[in-house]
């Protein structure tokens, strides 16, 4: 039997997580990490705490499952995409704590940038909007702003890699500096076309290219570690994605037109749009999907503030709920929404609209309004969000969806996922997969060991579906979706 740990480095916590050979949980370990706020709207990370537990979750998972090193062990690694880690390469330390995905302190930067008309040639170059979001700023500030960094990079002595790259650097100790394409296409600094660091975006964010890590398709062996002595010899480290292409490939979303959506606190949809990369409708992203069996799969990425926070908000701050599970059997006790709408425009609204200073809104209430009114609206919000997204994807981007596979907290709930399918006119394959990010990036890595040949293999282990199908009238899904499209207009 051979066995494979992902390491699943998330924004909150380091996971050791290892399956069998069909992809089977056998046992994980969690650790969490400090997040740092220096200033508002900064988020860092201590790259070197991170490390650190990561070797302390790999311990104890192998005290756990008493596994030694031997030709049946690997290292998959999976991990929270755009936070960026600068080092020096010449003392093994971080210049500075490293900037998350969430830190703002790169916008005065892509605003400059923006304003001087970068916009159109960074989007037909990486796929992506010029944001802080994305690494590329975060280095460009810590160069221009930690003392002595931009002379030191100049020199050659400081790295650059988000967190696979940091961590796989040091489980090498210093022999392999290397991210995959995935990782790589969320820097604003690659080019989803030519699949290379993209000189003219490197010399747009005065960046040297001594900086860059090698680049490798997620089914590439990477190197080979003993995890600091852990294990009598070093295993390989091969297979390395971001977490949502992680979760993409977990839910073997392998063919053009296969999406997947994850419902979490926000939600994001993923969609496969095949071995060529097409520009995004206005408010989504292109990216890499994933790359293996060498060949490349492009996808169509868009997100959206809040989901599963607005049952949150509803059970926590309006009470009108005792639990998350409660609101299915309240919104299946009416035949529909009495014409109510929540637009659940707490932190602004996101793609596609983009509005950051819209506030939520209930709309359509008279006195034979309940709570169960408020609650179906609650639900029925989250499906429509994400139909706003397919919608962009199928009209503009003209790419038709085979199925949807979602996976999340909220797709618990039956009435949420009946609904999604109604509204989006496509089946719903609803999974109960757990740790899928990690189960892509231990797909990844059994392709680069050879335990399948390609990825119709792979697809054979997914062990069954369960299927929502579309059960309402074209009219029936226009007239609620104008509903919800005249209620968010009243704040966008």
């Amino acid at each position: 039997m051979k066995y494979i740990i992902t390491i699943d480095q998330s924004t909150s916590a380091t996971k050791a997580i290892l399956f069998n050979e069909k992809c089977q949980l056998i046992n994980k370990v969690s650790m969490p990490h400090k997040q740092y706020y220096p200033k508002p709207g900064w988020v860092e990370h201590d790259a070197e705490e991170i490390y650190d537990n990561l070797i302390l979750s790999l311990k104890s998972l192998l005290q756990n499952v008493k596994i030694e090193a031997s030709a049946s062990l690997s290292l998959a690694i999976t991990n929270q995409r755009e936070t960026v880690v600068v080092w020096n390469k010449l003392t093994g330390k971080p210049i500075n704590h490293a900037v998350v995905w969430q830190c703002q302190r790169g916008a005065e930067i892509c605003a400059e940038l923006e304003k001087q008309g970068y916009a159109k040639v960074i989007k037909e170059k990486t796929g992506l909007i010029i944001d802080p979001y994305f690494s590329a700023s975060g280095v460009k500030w810590l160069l221009d702003n930690v003392e002595g960094a931009r002379e030191a990079a100049e020199k050659g002595d400081l790295l650059m890699g988000t967190i696979d790259c940091w961590l796989i650097w040091k489980l090498t100790k210093g022999e392999v500096h290397a991210t995959d394409y995935t990782n790589a296409s969320r820097t604003m600094l690659f080019n989803i076309n030519t699949l290379e660091w993209d000189e003219e975006l490197l010399d747009i964010f005065t960046i040297p290219q001594s900086m860059m890590p090698d680049l490798k398709s997620c089914d590439d062996v990477f190197g080979k570690s003993d995890f600091d002595g852990l294990l009598s010899l070093p295993i390989p480290i091969a297979g390395v994605i971001g977490d949502s292409h992680g979760a993409l490939v977990g839910q073997m979303c392998f063919e053009k037109g296969m999406a997947k959506a994850t419902y979490g606190t926000g939600s994001s949809l993923m969609v496969n749009i095949g071995e060529k990369p097409i520009s995004a409708p206005e408010g989504l992203v292109t990216s890499v999907g994933f790359s293996a069996c060498n060949q490349v799969y492009y996808v169509i990425e868009g997100n959206i503030h809040c989901t599963g926070a607005t049952i949150n908000w509803m059970v926590e701050e309006l009470k009108l709920i005792d639990n998350s599970k409660e609101s299915e059997s309240l919104a299946s006790s009416i035949p529909n929404n009495g014409g109510v709408y929540l637009v659940p425009a707490f932190a602004g609204l996101g793609a596609p609209w983009w509005n950051p200073h819209a506030k939520a809104i209930i709309v359509g209430m008279t006195l034979g309004t309940g709570k169960v009114h408020v609650v179906r609206a609650g639900l029925e919000a989250i499906a429509y969000q994400v139909k706003d997204l397919v919608d962009l994807v199928k009209n503009k981007a003209h790419i038709e969806l085979k199925e949807v596979r979602a996976d999340g907290g909220p797709t618990k709930n039956s009435f949420l996922m009946q609904y999604q399918a109604d509204m989006l006119d496509t089946k719903i394959n609803r999974s109960d997969i757990e740790e899928a990010s990690a189960i892509g990036a231990a797909i990844m890595n059994g392709l680069s060991q050879n335990l399948w040949e390609n990825l119709e293999e792979v697809a054979k282990l997914r062990e069954k579906d369960n299927y929502f199908y579309p059960d309402i009238t074209v009219n029936e899904r226009e007239s609620l979706h104008k509903g919800w499209l005249e209620a968010v207009n009243m704040i966008k």
